[in-house]
């Protein structure tokens, strides 16, 4: 089972993703918290979910703020923006700081539980309206200035790691072995010094490392 937490201080509406989240039976909400603070404060237990959904606009500490807190204490743990904002400045801080995916609250509970499914599988996920909304914002940052001495083929495999695929899945279009597709990720972590994907995706798009002709920024974006 997939273990879920909700941050939403809306309760109503919290308890409405949480009835759709439980109802499934591959996922699980047992716990939904209105502050960041609070499910810090839960985290430090060693209660660890798997993906946490938070809003952004919270009493104290704010969704991005959060996610910030919350990847520095359990980096492995997949964040999904769940909120009503829809502005580059909002979108571009929240990848920035490790968000793996970026819903609006108008998203179907169908939609929720896929985006929650395609973060745990590795990939990320975004409301395929807001797709062409961040293309743009990262479109328009500088091409790279630095390669990081990246080899053709690791080259090839960010890009397809920053599309949201799974080492599986690259290893099936490269047609080699998802051993030696490990071993490519393993290098190109070490000469981006990023230590989780959320970072390697948010350096590779803000450094204009990734291809953008025919390339997806999200697994359901572009």
């Amino acid at each position: 089972m997939i273990e879920t937490w909700i941050i939403e201080d809306n309760t109503s509406y919290s308890t409405l993703i949480r009835s759709a989240i439980n109802q499934s039976d591959w996922c699980t909400c047992e716990h939904e918290w209105t502050t960041v603070a609070d499910a810090l404060k839960y985290l430090s237990k060693g209660d660890i979910p798997d993906v946490i959904l938070t809003d952004i606009n919270l009493p104290g500490m704010n969704g991005i703020e959060g996610i910030k807190e919350i990847k520095a204490k359990i980096k492995e743990i997949e964040i999904i923006v769940l909120t009503v904002f829809d502005d580059n400045e909002k979108i571009f801080d929240a990848i920035c700081n490790g968000a793996n995916g970026y819903l609006l609250k108008s998203s179907s509970p169908e939609e929720i539980l896929e985006a929650i499914k395609t973060v745990v599988d590795g990939g990320s996920s975004i409301n395929a309206g807001l797709a062409r909304k961040v293309f743009n914002i990262f479109s328009s940052l500088k091409p790279a200035e630095h390669t990081y001495g990246l080899t053709k083929r690791e080259n090839e495999i960010l890009n397809y790691l920053v599309d949201g695929k799974t080492a599986s899945e690259i290893a099936k279009v490269t047609f080699t072995s998802p051993l030696t597709v490990q071993t490519h990720i393993k290098n190109i972590y070490t000469k981006l010094q990023v230590n989780t994907r959320s970072g390697l995706v948010s350096k590779a798009i803000k450094e204009g490392l990734i291809s953008k002709g025919g390339k997806k920024l999200f697994g359901n974006g572009l």
